[in-house]
């Protein structure tokens, strides 16, 4: 398996991606759910610092198997194989993967349905020959910037004066 683009940009095939399944990024996606955002605070500074919220994205990423003429058969297995893989490792942390960046929190992959339109659209985008590949989105991708926004102090008495 490599991750490799199918095409040189002059749109000659990559050679390092034949024989192979080959995992490339076909799209990103921002997640907008609002919840997420989040602020932090630091009481030992007497202030409270406000981030920038963290960017959640999904990413589509294909699993193509690209191989040619008689190792068709060869192609199927190795597809099945990585769908087998990816449905039995649905879920990616710092648990089960301690490598994974740890700006992120935990990946997701769910294996997408497209239509006959959608599929030939998505390879029409990326060379316009089809390969046996799966469409999997990656969610749950969190990138903080740790860019601190602001400091405010932290009010933790209210003086009042009294009047006669």
């Amino acid at each position: 398996m490599v991750v490799s683009n199918l095409l040189e940009l002059g749109g000659a095939p990559v050679v390092l991606a034949a024989g192979k399944l080959v995992l490339f990024l076909s799209g990103v996606e921002r997640d907008t759910l609002a919840h997420r955002a989040s602020t932090a605070s630091n009481t030992a500074s007497n202030s409270r610092i406000q981030n920038a919220a963290p960017v959640y994205l999904n990413l589509l990423v294909m699993c193509a198997a690209n191989f040619s003429g008689s190792h068709y058969p060869e192609a199927l297995k190795f597809l099945a194989g990585a769908i087998a893989f990816f449905q039995g490792n649905g879920v990616f942390d710092h648990q089960n993967t301690p490598g994974m960046d740890p700006r992120l929190e935990r990946l997701a992959l769910n294996m997408e349905n497209l239509s006959s339109q959608e599929m030939h659209s998505l390879w029409s985008i990326h060379g316009g020959r089809y390969l046996p590949s799966a469409l999997f989105r990656v969610r749950l991708i969190t990138l903080d910037s740790n860019i601190i926004h602001s400091r405010d102090p932290v009010i933790r008495q209210i003086e009042t004066e009294a009047t006669p």
